[in-house]
C-alpha cells in the first residue's frame, strides 16, 4: 500500500518472529542499517510461501561479524570473499539460518565469479541485481525500497533484468537458465524480448558451466507448476539444444502435468526426453546427476517395463518386483504417452496406493538349516522358491514356502 510517497506492506510473520528479530535488532544495536532483499521480499509481495531470508547492510563483514557476535548470535563466514556471512539463530529452535551480505558492486567478473568493493550504496548494490524483482528492499517496519522497477514488473508478472541484459549474462552466464526458470515461476510465457535476445546471443558461453550447476537448474525449472511454455522458449532461443539436446517430447510432458498428481522433476525430465534407458544414462552422466539420480532416470525410460492391459494379479506383481514409485511414475507415463487411459491409470495409481507389497517368508538361514551348505546353491534355492511365491500372488506362508523348499531340494 502506498501513504504519502512511500509504499508499505504490514509486517509479516517471517519478518516478525524472535529469530529474525533477534538478527535485526544485533545489527541494529550496532548502529547497522539492515534491510531484507531478494526472494524473501518478492514473494512476500506475491502472497507466496517464504523459505530463505536475506539481509543486505552496508556494514563489512567484520562489523557484521562483531555485532552478531556481541548479541550472541553464531556467524559464519560461508562466502565472507564476497560480503556474505550466515547467521545462526538456535534459540528458539528449531535454529534458523539468515544470509547477510554487504552493499557491493562488482569491479571485475569471472563467468561466476566476481571482485567486488564493498563501497556501494543500496542503489548500487540494486543494480548489479539480476532481475529486477530480485532487486527489492525491506525494512522492517514493511517500508518498501524500489529502485529499479521491481514492483511493476512483479504486478505486470514480467521477468526483466536489471540494466543491459548482456552484461548481466557477462557477469554470470548461470543467468541465462535463470531467466527461464523465473520466466516459467514469475513470467507471462512470453518472456521479455531484449532478455531473450541477450540469453541466445549467449548460447555459446553455456558450455563454460558445469554440469551440475546445469542440472540444479533445469531440475528447479521441470520443478514450477508448467514449464512447458518456458521450455518452448529455450527451444526456440537455441538453449536448450544446448544443455539438453534430446528434449523434444513436449507434447508429453504436457500431458504428464495434466495429470500427475504432484510435480516430479526426474519424472517430468523421462517425459521430455526421447531416449531409452542407456540414453537416459548417458544424459544423467552428462549432467552429473547423483547415481539415485541416474538409475531413477533410467528406471523411467522407454520401452517401459510394465504391461496397463495384465489382471490385477500380474498388476501386484509388477508392484512387488518394480516398487511403487516406480510403478506409478511408469503408468503415469504410459498415460502421457497414451498407452492407457484416463480411467485406467486411476486404477492402476490407486492399486499402486492401496496395496502393501509382503515379505518373502524365507532367509539363506532356512536353507542352510535343511543341510545345504553355504555357497551358491543356497542363493539359487532361494530365488527359485522366491520365484514360485511370486508367481503364486504371494498367497504361500512360511510353512508352504519351506514345504516347496523341501521338495526342491
Amino acid at each position: 500500500m502506498k501513504s504519502g510517497g512511500i509504499r508499505k506492506i504490514v509486517p509479516q510473520p517471517w519478518m516478525t518472529m524472535p529469530q529474525t528479530c533477534a538478527v535485526i535488532d544485533a545489527l541494529t544495536k550496532a548502529g547497522i542499517a539492515a534491510r531484507f532483499v531478494g526472494g524473501c521480499v518478492r514473494d512476500a509481495l506475491l502472497g507466496r510461501p517464504i523459505a530463505d531470508i536475506d539481509i543486505a547492510t552496508p556494514a563489512r563483514p567484520d562489523e557484521m561479524i562483531a555485532a552478531l557476535e556481541k548479541a550472541g548470535i553464531k556467524p559464519v563466514p560461508t562466502g565472507i570473499e564476497h560480503g556474505t556471512i550466515t547467521a545462526i539463530v538456535n534459540d528458539p529452535p528449531p535454529p534458523r539460518h539468515f544470509e547477510i551480505t554487504t552493499l557491493r558492486r562488482d569491479v571485475e567478473t569471472y563467468g561466476r565469479r566476481a571482485k567486488v568493493a564493498f563501497d556501494a550504496d543500496w542503489a548500487e548494490d540494486a543494480k548489479r541485481r539480476d532481475f529486477t524483482i530480485n532487486a527489492v528492499y525491506l525494512d522492517r517496519d514493511g517500508t518498501l525500497h524500489d529502485p529499479v522497477g521491481g514492483i511493476a514488473d512483479l504486478e505486470a508478472h514480467r521477468v526483466r533484468f536489471v540494466g543491459e541484459p548482456a552484461l548481466r549474462i557477462a557477469e554470470d552466464v548461470l543467468r541465462v537458465l535463470r531467466y527461464y526458470r523465473f520466466e516459467a515461476r514469475f513470467g507471462t510465457g512470453a518472456g521479455d524480448e531484449s532478455a531473450r535476445a541477450a540469453c541466445h546471443e549467449a548460447v555459446p558461453l553455456l558450455a563454460r558451466l558445469s554440469a551440475e550447476r546445469v542440472a540444479q537448474e533445469l531440475l528447479r525449472l521441470l520443478a514450477v507448476p508448467d514449464p512447458v511454455p518456458a521450455l518452448r522458449m529455450m527451444a526456440a532461443d537455441g538453449v536448450l539444444a544446448a544443455i539438453l539436446p534430446e528434449a523434444t517430447r513436449f507434447d508429453r510432458l504436457q500431458r504428464l502435468i495434466e495429470t500427475e498428481p504432484e510435480p516430479e522433476p526426474l519424472r517430468r525430465l523421462a517425459a521430455l526426453i526421447d531416449v531409452d534407458a542407456a540414453g537416459a544414462v548417458a544424459i544423467a552422466e552428462r549432467l552429473r546427476l547423483s547415481n539415485e539420480q541416474r538409475e531413477r532416470l533410467a528406471g523411467l525410460a522407454a520401452p517401459w517395463p510394465l504391461d496397463p492391459t495384465e489382471n490385477e494379479r500380474a498388476q501386484r506383481l509388477a508392484i512387488y518386483r518394480l516398487g511403487s514409485e516406480r510403478y506409478r511414475g511408469l503408468a503415469l507415463l504410459l498415460a502421457a504417452d497414451r498407452k492407457l487411459d484416463e480411467k485406467r491409470l486411476r486404477e492402476l495409481l490407486a492399486l499402486a496406493a492401496s496395496w502393501r507389497p509382503p515379505r518373502f517368508p524365507l532367509k539363506g538361514r532356512d536353507v542352510t538349516a535343511l543341510g545345504v551348505p553355504p555357497g551358491k546353491r543356497v542363493g539359487e534355492l532361494l530365488a527359485a522358491v522366491q520365484k514360485w511365491w511370486e508367481e503364486g500372488d504371494f498367497a504361500a506362508d512360511r510353512a508352504a514356502c519351506l514345504k516347496r523348499l523341501k521338495e526342491m531340494i
